[in-house]
């Protein structure tokens, strides 16, 4: 059996223990965050734009006893508060990696795109309960203001909407709180509808069945949120990134002999890392196999952030037809997951 060598056994939560560890050549280059300055300028700016015109239409939606204007203006609320923790977010996500946060703050960021999505299911449950009353007891509203207060909540979300979209919506929670102005876009063009229906026809109810619509649109757009953001807290594999392949990729390297332990996860919205144990041929430089794989991991899938242990392969998994060898040397007693193994006379 060659000589065993660590190279660089990194943890998934903890530091690197040697630089040659860290593939990519260490997080120079990496998507870690957004354009901090330019996308908290965006964000501000769509904040200003929803809380002044929120604080109109609350005054014409009691006014006019419209359940579809405070429904918007509730979410036009919760617009301001998911920004607000967007800005807050990417502000503890900036912070440097100290003491027993080795990643620093980011997931901040996520913690932020879970509450906007939470608010907005919650948000629609309230809607659900106020829209259904109104539809056994509809009151009297007035289709005019609706309608009008309704065309010009349209034009502050298209306002508000650009304004974020300029934004790094790659970062999860940019898009959360893009997600819930696009919603109360969606909303607003509803809310016009029942004001034109209310004015022309005298029908109540279309107030309380548009909010209904609205309804539906945030729980579609909350329950992404949720999915996304609970998928990176899980630790899973990005969407649409297969470690299977990946690890089949790996093996398929010349010189690598066996791929365990693969762990591929989010740190944060645009950040995937990866870690593994390979095992290499005895004959082979365990450095130059470990940056070759580097170099494949950064051109296939785009991950730079990686931490590879590389070892020489026992001698008995060489053997053809021999059975992999539970743990040699003490390294991996239990491997987690599937077992990539390129067959030995590849060597």
């Amino acid at each position: 059996m060659g000589a065993e060598h660590d190279h660089g056994h990194g943890g998934r939560d903890g530091a690197d223990r040697h630089d040659h560890g860290h593939g990519g050549g260490g997080h120079d280059g990496h998507a870690h965050g957004v354009a901090a300055d330019a996308d908290r300028r965006w964000l501000a700016a769509a904040l200003a734009l929803i809380c002044g015109y929120m604080a109109v239409e609350v005054s014409i939606g009691l006014a006019v006893g419209s359940l579809a204007l405070l429904s918007d203006a509730a979410h036009m609320l919760t617009d301001a508060a998911s920004i607000v923790l967007a800005l807050v977010a990417m502000r503890l996500a900036a912070r440097p990696a100290r003491g027993g946060f080795t990643f620093g703050l980011k997931r901040a960021e996520i913690l932020s795109a879970q509450a906007n999505g939470l608010t907005l299911i919650l948000l629609a449950a309230w809607l659900t309960y106020e829209a259904v009353e109104r539809l056994i007891s509809p009151p009297a509203v007035s289709g005019a203001p609706v309608l009008f207060t309704a065309l010009a909540g349209i034009a502050v979300n298209v306002a508000a909407a650009w304004c974020l979209s300029r934004a790094n919506r790659t970062s999860l929670n940019v898009e959360g709180a893009y997600q819930h102005v696009l919603n109360d876009l969606f909303g607003f063009v509803a809310t016009a509808v029942a004001g034109l229906v209310v004015l022309t026809t005298g029908f109540a109810r279309a107030d309380a069945i548009v909010s209904l619509v609205v309804v539906v649109l945030m729980v579609k757009a909350g329950c992404g949120l949720l999915k996304e953001s609970g998928r990176i807290f899980l630790e899973a594999a990005p969407a649409g990134v297969d470690p299977d392949a990946i690890g089949d990729a790996m093996v398929a390297r010349p010189g690598v002999v066996e791929v365990h332990d693969l762990h591929v996860w989010q740190i944060t919205s645009g950040q995937t890392a990866l870690a593994a144990h390979v095992l290499v041929a005895p004959e082979r430089d365990c450095h130059a196999v470990r940056e070759d794989l580097e170099r494949e991991l950064a051109a296939r899938d785009g991950i730079t952030h990686t931490t590879l242990q590389v070892d020489h392969a026992a001698a008995e998994l060489l053997t053809v037809g021999a059975a992999a060898p539970s743990h040699p040397d003490g390294h991996c007693a239990e491997p987690h997951g599937a077992v990539h193994r390129e067959e030995p006379h590849a060597h």
